[in-house]
Formats: structure tokens, sequence, C-alpha cells
């Protein structure tokens, strides 16, 4: 018996804005789902229903893509930190909430892995976007205070939660075992130490 065909359903057309978060969405998934390798512009272009020269036209390149990621990483965690200071003042318990934010954003939300995969692919000059949106997570922060010397505190506050939780997050599961420590011992560390960035008096400077 004859089967009619299904009427052709017209793809909607979609901004280059649209493309971009529908395309930055998908790859947070496949990161997520599958790891670093499956981030790529085959991939993120079936998940979204294009082809991969129309995902290569918005993202320029895997690499780009990638970066992209990265960047829109970086600015979902300057939103999650935004009363980072308020809450330091106010709440005993902040520094611990901070911590854990910086921490699963790296291994839970796969920035750490990510981070790997792009330097070790050597592809360094594609972590440039990233700069901008770590610059702005340290203005967002230091927006918040209002002493002469907070700048320097916050780039050294958020140099320090970024290293430790990019490094816990590729090799300290490893790295813990190794010495009998629990899961969150980094995390624990980070709590303790991150108020010292953030009062007025900060940390003693080096001795020279």
């Amino acid at each position: 018996m004859y089967k009619q065909a299904r009427p052709h359903q017209k793809r909607r057309k979609r901004s280059g804005a649209e493309v971009r978060e529908e395309g930055l969405a998908a790859a947070r998934g496949l990161l997520l789902d599958r790891g670093p390798a499956a981030v790529t512009l085959a991939n993120v272009g079936q998940a979204i229903g294009m082809s991969h020269a129309n995902v290569l036209h918005h993202f320029g390149s895997a690499a780009g893509l990638q970066s992209a990621l990265m960047e829109s990483m970086v600015r979902d965690l300057t939103d999650a930190l935004g009363n980072v200071v308020d809450l330091m003042k106010t709440d005993a318990a902040a520094p611990r909430a901070v911590a854990d934010r910086v921490f699963d954003a790296f291994d839970k939300g796969g920035a750490g892995p990510l981070a790997a995969w792009i330097i070790l692919s050597g592809d360094v000059e594609h972590l440039e976007p990233v700069r901008a949106a770590v610059r702005a997570l340290v203005e967002a922060i230091v927006g918040q205070s209002t002493d002469e010397a907070a700048p320097d505190r916050v780039r050294a506050a958020v140099l320090m939660m970024a290293v430790t939780a990019f490094g816990d997050a590729v090799i300290g599961p490893h790295v813990r075992d190794m010495l009998d420590q629990p899961d969150d011992a980094m995390r624990d560390l980070i709590a303790r130490i991150l108020p010292l960035f953030l009062i007025p008096t900060g940390i003693p400077p080096a001795a020279p």
C-alpha cells in the first residue's frame, strides 16, 4: 500500500547568536557526557541539526569551539561568585561554598579536563579569549571591595583557586589516594586559606 510522504519541514532560520548559544549548550553536554575529545564541530552540528560547515562558520575551528566553551564556563563562574565578598563578611560557611563553586566548575562542570585538552593539543593561543573572562571574574570581585589593595589580593586569590581547582580536577583523585586524603581535602584547605586573601591586611608578603 502506498504510504504518503510526510511534508518536508522547513528548518527554522537561526541568528548567529542563537547558533552560538545552542552550539555551546550542545558542546557542554558533549563535554560532560563524553569528555573533551567529543567536543567537535561535527558532533555539535549533529546535536543542533546543522551541518559541519555551518558550525565551522560560527566558531572557526574545533579549537575555536572549545575555546568559546571554556570562555563561557568562566563567565558562568563569574556569575556564580557575584556576591562572594558579602558572603565572606556575613557567613562563616561562605569560604567553603565559594571553594565548592570553583572546584565544581573545574571538576563536575568539566572546565579542568577541557583546559588540559586545549593545552596538550598545543592550541594555547585559543585560550586567549578566556583571558577576558578571567579578568571579568577578578573585576567582579574587586568591584565588591573598597580598599586600594583589593585588586592584587583578588588576583592572588583567583590564581590560587583556579590553579588548585584545575590540578584537583585533573590529577587530584590520584594524588589524594596516594596520600590517603578524603575527596574534599583540597576544597577544605582552600576554604581555610581563602579568607586571608579577602581581608584588608591580607597574607604577609614572602620574605626576600
